[in-house]
């Protein structure tokens, strides 16, 4: 039995983050509230999302979070980003309840990530 108080999905997101970093030249999006920072960026090739990165700082959860959304939504249409949803993702991670508002805070990131994604669309 294990004393950790993160569940295996936050342990291997936390722990082996594949997303880290940004992507060059790339529409991005940034937000920083309750001391957590994260930004957003993402490839995009016609209306798919090939490429997403990040870079975070808070708590593991958020961490963790922030590298499962990039785990779900690369390599989907930009629509998509219009899915997320924050129950899925704090039920998957088991995110105590009284952390939801920094998890609504990857929420609005990816909003902006949205926004920054069809104005970067428009200009082409």
């Amino acid at each position: 039995m294990s004393d950790s108080p993160y569940n295996p999905v936050v342990h291997d997101c936390f722990t082996n983050p594949i997303h880290v970093g940004d992507v060059i030249g790339g529409p991005t999006a940034y937000f920083e509230d309750q001391g957590m920072r994260i930004r957003l960026s993402a490839g995009i090739i016609d209306s798919s999302i090939v490429e997403l990165r990040f870079r975070a700082w808070g708590c593991p959860h958020i961490i963790a979070a922030v590298e499962l959304f990039c785990r779900q939504f690369e390599g989907r249409n930009v629509q998509d980003l219009e899915q997320f949803e924050t129950g899925p993702i704090m039920q998957d991670l088991a995110v105590p309840i009284e952390k939801t508002g920094r998890i609504l805070v990857l929420e609005d990131t990816i909003r902006s990530l949205k926004a920054a994604i069809n104005d970067h669309l428009t200009i082409k």
